[in-house]
């Protein structure tokens, strides 16, 4: 059975530019978190499922009222993958990645847009590392967003991957 250990980064940050007298008005928000799990699972097995489509799919969309249009993984170094969908109020979120680096059962490093609708809301890096604990794996997930023109994240980014990454030990069990 996988178990959940929840662990926020002390230093979390948050920074916001005020648009300049003259400028567009555009704007940026800067946000890290880090988040750990226990999983009781080999390091192969959870980067399977953080790696392989179909796997991947069990665990990594939106909740209920949500429909997966597209799907797409090339997880390699220089890969990209993207999932784009529905929520049942009609909005259509896009997720856009570019692997930088993949070690086989220890690391991924990604850069990421997110689209809602066709509204560029972020850019994010993320790391995951796989850390072996005897027979289980303890997966420790930096981000570093940028939150872009006035979207207002207020920790929902960090609140949705804590719940993906539940979703992820849900799917190792069995």
């Amino acid at each position: 059975m996988a178990q959940a250990n929840d662990t926020e980064a002390p230093d979390r940050t948050a920074h916001a530019l005020a648009p300049e007298h003259g400028s567009t008005g555009h704007s940026v928000v800067h946000a890290m978190f880090r988040l750990e799990r226990t999983y009781d699972a080999s390091p192969a097995k959870v980067f399977h499922a953080l790696t392989d489509k179909a796997a991947k799919a069990r665990w990594f969309a939106g909740g209920g009222g949500y429909e997966v249009l597209e799907r797409v993984m090339d997880v390699r170094t220089g890969g990209h993958e993207r999932v784009r969908g529905r929520w049942a109020n009609g909005t259509i979120s896009t997720f856009d990645a570019a692997y930088h680096d993949v070690v086989q059962n220890e690391r991924l490093v990604y850069a990421y847009v997110m689209h809602l609708d066709d509204r560029k809301i972020s850019v994010s890096l993320a790391t995951m590392e796989l850390k072996p604990e005897g027979t289980k794996t303890r997966l420790v997930v930096t981000e570093q967003g940028a939150f872009l023109d006035g979207y207002d994240d207020a920790g929902k980014r960090e609140h949705g991957t804590a719940m993906l990454l539940d979703r992820l030990g849900a799917s190792l069990v069995g």
